[in-house]
């Protein structure tokens, strides 16, 4: 079986665009098929990628996401910097703007303001201290 289909087949749901780069980038039409996602994560370990962004422009922000990585032993990722570096460039493409308003839409979720600086990515929201080391 392909990858692209071992991916598709891991979301349960066909995707517009799938994209490959250090992690998949599985592209949707509506931000309702982002939220009603129920991937199986045993598929998803079956790809050659170590993690899985899904995405879909978003109702009240640029575009909204979430984020598989079992390969990494993360199941979903609440909110994640790393998979915004790969979403920023290609939504800032897409919409042809460079500021935007991302929203993750896992259970926990939360709310990123980004910029594409070309060979960089800021993102900035708020944030809670859950873990320390020391």
């Amino acid at each position: 079986m392909r990858t692209a289909s071992l991916l598709i087949d891991s979301l349960g749901a066909q995707p517009r665009e799938v994209f490959k780069g250090d992690d998949y980038l599985a592209v949707f039409e509506r931000a309702e098929q982002i939220v009603g996602l129920r991937p199986k994560l045993d598929g998803p370990r079956s790809t050659a990628g170590p993690g899985i962004i899904v995405t879909a422009p978003g109702e009240d922000c640029d575009f909204v996401s979430r984020f598989f990585a079992p390969q990494r032993g993360i199941a979903e990722d609440s909110v994640t910097g790393s998979a915004h570096c790969t979403l920023v460039p290609y939504w800032a493409a897409r919409l042809g703007r460079k500021q935007l308003h991302a929203r993750q839409v896992s259970q926990r979720g939360g709310e990123l303001f980004c910029e594409d600086r070309g060979d960089r990515v800021n993102i900035g929201g708020m944030a809670v201290t859950y873990l320390e080391e020391r």
